[in-house]
């Protein structure tokens, strides 16, 4: 499971990367700094079971080149943008809430970022219609509905996209209107949210009431890329105390500069206002909102909830709600899959078949045959 991080050229797509995963990127207010995808891990924070405290789940993240008009047909770096994403399952368009910078991501004034969002979606879309038109080409007629899942499923697995993903999406528009069944498979197949970014900026805060107000059906967050690196930063320094994501403790004023000082209380009002710098609800809510998925944590001493070392809840797997017993087997490693004999619930002690269907937080033990 990959997020992908998506939007227009210039609007703070590596600052957002760089402030989720703290991997150093080049990051400049121009056009197209970003040529080779930037990849590194990001953390999902979850409540972690029979434990104080958070529990920090590593997910993968992919930072592409920025879209301009006209991507899908190679504009800019179109083609390359949109080929880096097909790994992505979940997207986090990144957007300009200043309305800085226009629909190239040249400076400019009093910019709507409702159009970036609107732009980027249908590029994104677009791309999707011209992969699933020459797939289409390629199966001709399909006897049956289970046929034509079947071959439409083998013809777009390189976008990641599942048998299930085109079954939900035939259920609510036919394969010849291409372009709506393509924005269908898309939603379905790679759901977004969107990052109103650069909230620390007074137009942004002024556009963000009326890009929530448009777009009321999808997950608008306010970030700030920019103040979540500097907090990360001071908090490597020793300068504050920064656990959480949503509010920071300054260690000892008396060590810090009146200039600092006087940031971290502008970046307090900020958090304050809005929350938290945001960068860490969108990964949670790309993950858990989005696209579903919830935690479980398997063990070897179910009595213990340990490993065989004794560590204590040793690993927690993002899974997709709906999976089996047998199918974290297989996720856990391909040999434990094969020797499957049941599963144990550490909560109860009662033995669960291979076809269990995991609940959220499940604690369990894989069986198997020696």
């Amino acid at each position: 499971m990959i997020i992908g991080i998506t939007g227009k050229t210039n609007v703070g797509k590596s600052s957002f990367f760089k402030a989720a995963t703290m991997v150093d990127v080049e990051i400049g207010d121009r056009r197209f700094v970003t040529i080779k995808p930037n990849i590194g891990i990001g953390y999902v924070t979850v409540n972690c079971v029979c434990k104080d405290g958070r529990r920090y789940i590593p997910v993968r993240l992919i930072d592409v080149a920025g879209l301009i008009p006209g991507a899908h047909e190679g504009r800019g770096l179109g083609n390359k943008f949109l080929d880096d994403l097909r790994q992505a399952s979940v997207f986090i368009q990144i957007v300009d809430c200043s309305g800085l910078t226009d629909a190239e991501g040249k400076p400019t004034q009093n910019y709507d970022p409702a159009f970036d969002v609107e732009f980027v979606q249908n590029e994104i879309d677009l791309w999707f219609a011209d992969v699933i038109k020459r797939a289409v080409g390629r199966i001709g007629k399909a006897q049956s509905r289970e046929e034509l899942v079947q071959l439409l499923t083998e013809q777009l697995s390189g976008l990641e996209i599942s048998k299930k993903h085109i079954q939900t999406a035939l259920e609510k528009v036919s394969v010849t209107d291409t372009e709506r069944f393509a924005r269908t498979v898309r939603r379905v197949s790679k759901p977004m949210l969107i990052a109103a970014n650069k909230i620390d900026l007074e137009p942004a805060q002024k556009n963000f009431g009326k890009l929530k107000e448009k777009f009321k059906d999808t997950i608008v967050i306010p970030t700030s890329a920019d103040y979540e690196i500097a907090l990360e930063k001071a908090a490597e320094a020793g300068m504050i105390e920064y656990p959480s994501g949503n509010s920071f403790k300054i260690l000892d004023p008396a060590k810090i500069s009146e200039k600092q000082l006087n940031a971290l209380e502008k970046i307090r009002s900020v958090m304050e206002k809005f929350g938290s710098t945001g960068i860490q609800e969108c990964l949670n809510r790309a993950v858990f909102d989005l696209l579903d998925y919830i935690v479980v944590y398997p063990v070897e001493d179910e009595n213990k909830l340990s490993d065989k070392k004794g560590n204590v809840l040793p690993d927690a797997f993002i899974i997709p709600r709906g999976t089996t017993a047998l199918e974290l087997a297989f996720k856990i490693h391909t040999d434990i899959g094969n020797k499957f004999v049941s599963a144990i619930d550490a909560r109860s002690k009662r033995r669960l078949g291979k076809e269990y269907v995991l609940k959220n937080n499940d604690v369990i033990r894989i069986m198997i045959s020696r």
